[in-house]
């Protein structure tokens, strides 16, 4: 995507225009994010990128994600919104995953320092660690950086040790980054499926402290419990970084992924924590990760991360 130019093919959306009222949508109202935006604006940023999945051994399309989340996101309403700036994507050349994620974190510690709201559309779970070098970049020139809290939403742990890096490591580079330099971190993983877990990632995670909570637990019915869990986990920190990766929810609501769950955490459930570490005032930067196209099923996993990423792009 042109620096200067939002993709046209992408944002598209219909013109209610001669009804009465406001009948704006995200496509009447994005601008390519040029220069600096308000203290607080949302930003949009894509991660095209499926190097990781590949490495990982997993089902690769992911790349396509950004371009895909974004046709959806057009034709929703502006409600609240009077601009929507929108980054491009950084894009993963071939197997050059490190590169991608330094250019990423570089992007992002940017446009956090100039006082944005990232939100940024994967591309692979790879896309974390990307993310967090972004925040860390941040948070070195703050005089108190810690403490952060890393929310992953997801089926996996994603602590694997095995290197290079692969979408099943990210979590594991940023805890071994916080230990190198002496940051405070809760690494928090709500949505854990028992059945796509080693005990050796549950053993990771107790190693460096982990809190998680298994999908079994992350049903409706146990939705305030998990909302009050979530509470006390805001409240000891001072920079949440949230990620979401998209295989935490059912495979009937999310097909397009590299490995659908087949029991998962139902949408409403993830919207709620969602709305809840948004309102608290301490997300720092989002992501969707791990959204994938090619094995989509009538557009149900493209709709649903949409969704989620309108949520966090409104005022």
């Amino acid at each position: 995507m042109s620096p200067t130019l939002v993709d046209t093919n992408l944002w598209q959306a219909r013109d209610d225009s001669a009804e009465y009222g406001d009948t704006r949508r995200l496509a009447h109202i994005v601008e390519a994010a040029a220069g600096s935006p308000a203290p607080g604006e949302p930003v949009l940023l894509g991660f095209a990128c499926d190097a990781g999945v590949a490495r990982n051994q997993g089902r690769i399309g992911a790349a396509a994600g950004p371009a895909a989340i974004r046709r959806f996101l057009a034709g929703l309403p502006a409600h609240g919104l009077q601009r929507l700036l929108d980054a491009g994507d950084i894009t993963c050349e071939g197997d050059a995953l490190e590169d991608a994620q330094e250019r990423l974190g570089a992007r992002l510690a940017t446009l956090m320092h100039q006082g944005a709201r990232p939100v940024v559309l994967g591309g692979g779970h790879e896309i974390a660690w990307g993310s967090f070098q972004g925040m860390a970049r941040w948070l070195a020139e703050r005089d108190a950086p810690g403490p952060v809290l890393v929310l992953n939403l997801d089926a996996h742990f994603d602590l694997r040790t095995g290197r290079p890096g692969s979408s099943g490591t990210p979590f594991d580079q940023i805890a071994r980054h916080c230990q190198t330099y002496g940051l405070p971190l809760q690494y928090a993983c709500l949505g854990v499926s028992q059945v796509a877990n080693t005990p050796a990632l549950y053993a990771r995670a107790t190693a460096i402290g982990a809190v998680w909570i298994e999908d079994t637990d992350m049903q409706e019915r146990h939705l305030q419990a998990r909302l009050a869990d979530v509470d006390a986990l805001l409240e000891q920190a001072r920079h949440v970084y949230l990620t979401v990766d998209l295989d935490v929810l059912p495979a009937t609501v999310m097909p397009g992924v590299s490995a659908p769950a087949p029991y998962g955490v139902p949408l409403p459930v993830i919207e709620e924590i969602v709305l809840r570490v948004k309102a608290s005032g301490k997300l720092r930067l989002a992501d969707l990760a791990e959204y994938n196209p090619r094995f989509d099923v009538d557009n149900h996993g493209a709709r649903a991360a949409a969704r989620l990423a309108w949520h966090l792009l409104a005022p």
